[in-house]
């Protein structure tokens, strides 16, 4: 069964709280806990957070790595320090995945595994195998970069059938509104999720500030988000910062698997509208 990011959890938002985190200065978080905004008691609103790009820096992985709570690496395949990085991940207990280098429309160059338009069925097969094979402890895939791979649906038809025989979940990182990757998830009855927000496509504190915020209180209006950042400096000092602040909100931070699992059984719940 394919869940998808338009899928309700019920209405978990709150107006008071969405005002709140709106105002909250820029000044990344406040310390105290007096001075954070109080959730009214109810279910754990859920942030997926994905730091993409892990594998090729350690330090920046490490860092990433010790960031408090459940946040979800997705690993390139055959980086200097991916292997290690993924069991670093997976020893703290959080989620790992393999970020897939896609074939993109400004011409970044995708390093080993990548996979694009001009692959026979062979060859790109072969090459997301190796891939897969290449990180240890994956859950699942989203792509790098990917906005020619993405829109075009007989090559993700391919990677969908790949990840279906390995019972691994998809996540669209959605670098292109044309993107078909849902759609073919749902033929091949692979778990998946969509990118809400992108925190960091402008590295300085105040733009991922506005960018977390606003990841909030979608999660807020719609019971859940899918957050995706880099391990930048900018973006890691925030995230150091922000993250501890969440529980005083009633926010969890989940992991793909436990968010798609979750939205399942909501979907097949006799409650359910």
């Amino acid at each position: 069964m394919s869940i998808f990011y338009n899928t309700r959890t019920g209405k978990s938002g709150c107006r008071l709280i969405t005002l709140m985190l709106l105002l909250l200065p820029v000044s990344l978080w406040p310390a105290q806990d007096n001075q954070l905004p109080q959730a009214v008691k109810q279910d754990a609103i859920k942030l997926v957070l994905i730091l993409d790009d892990i594998g090729n820096n350690a330090d920046a992985g490490m860092r990433a790595v010790n960031l408090p709570g459940q946040v979800t690496y997705a690993v390139l395949p055959f980086t200097p320090h991916g292997k290690m990085l993924a069991q670093a991940a997976h020893n703290a207990g959080k989620e790992v995945m393999l970020h897939a280098p896609m074939s993109n429309l400004s011409g970044m160059a995708l390093g080993d595994g990548g996979l694009t338009l001009t692959q026979t069925e062979d060859v790109f097969t072969d090459t997301l195998r190796r891939a897969l094979a290449d990180i240890p402890h994956i859950r699942g895939l989203n792509n790098h970069t990917g906005s020619e791979l993405t829109a075009a649906y007989q090559p993700m038809s391919w990677v969908m059938q790949e990840l279906k025989k390995h019972d691994l979940y998809f996540v669209d990182s959605l670098t292109t509104r044309e993107s078909v990757a849902m759609s073919a998830a749902e033929q091949f009855q692979v778990p998946s999720l969509k990118r809400h927000v992108f925190l960091d496509n402008v590295q300085q504190a105040e733009a991922i500030d506005v960018e977390f915020k606003r990841a909030l209180v979608l999660a807020q209006q719609q019971g859940y988000a899918v957050a995706i950042g880099h391990p930048y400096p900018e973006t890691l000092r925030y995230l150091e910062s922000a993250l501890p602040a969440l529980a005083k909100m009633n926010i969890e931070l989940v992991p793909p698997s436990a968010m798609i699992e979750q939205l399942k059984a909501a979907s097949l719940s006799p409650d359910q509208p």
